[in-house]
């Protein structure tokens, strides 16, 4: 075990004999209504694991995108939170992007940036933009190779953002390389010519 998982290890045990000991207290003499009152909450704790799993599975923002390189058409499904997202392998790393067409630019995260093999200490912030949070540095890079399925792209601009960041965006600068861009019943469909 982690240093950082000892503590809540005891933390928990402490807490569980804290509660299992009042519990043992409060039921004293009557083991029946003792064992249904457990059963009771372990189910419910059952159904709470078992709902959330299923929840969650549902919600995923992961994408399950659909790529015909033969025909240069993508389809992207929108995800639970409105949004369409996108996985893309970026100098050989798959990121996962928002499209997002009121960005400019792909913009990679600092995260995202040192997942795609750019040391974020070399960078040279020179840019700024203005963001839902604020005025934001940007340092502009050159992505080697940015491939969505059998769809490839050599030294494709890009920039990285200095400040906070959840998920990289797919801006437009990436988008206007595709013929035709289209959203049709919650299918976001980019199409390029072969």
């Amino acid at each position: 075990m982690s240093e950082i998982s000892v503590p809540n290890l005891i933390y928990l045990i402490l807490l569980l004999l804290f509660i299992g000991g009042g519990t043992l207290m409060a039921f004293r003499g009557q083991l029946g209504a003792l064992v249904r009152t457990a059963t009771s909450w372990a189910l419910l704790f059952a159904l709470v694991v078992i709902g959330y799993g299923v929840f969650s599975d549902q919600r995923s923002p992961l994408p399950r995108q659909s790529v015909f390189a033969e025909t240069g058409r993508v389809e992207i499904p929108r995800a639970m939170d409105g949004h369409y997202h996108v996985v893309l392998d970026v100098n050989g790393a798959p990121i996962e992007f928002i499209v997002d067409t009121g960005a400019s630019d792909m913009v990679l995260s600092l995260q995202d940036a040192a997942r795609a093999g750019i040391n974020p200490e070399n960078l040279m912030f020179s840019g700024l933009a203005m963001t839902a949070n604020g005025r934001v540095e940007t340092a502009p890079v050159r992505l080697k190779e940015v491939r969505l399925g059998g769809i490839s792209d050599e030294n494709v601009r890009a920039v990285v953002n200095g400040g906070e960041m959840h998920r990289s965006l797919l801006g437009m600068s990436y988008l206007n390389s595709f013929d035709r861009i289209e959203i049709n019943e919650g299918r976001l469909i980019l199409e390029r010519g072969v």
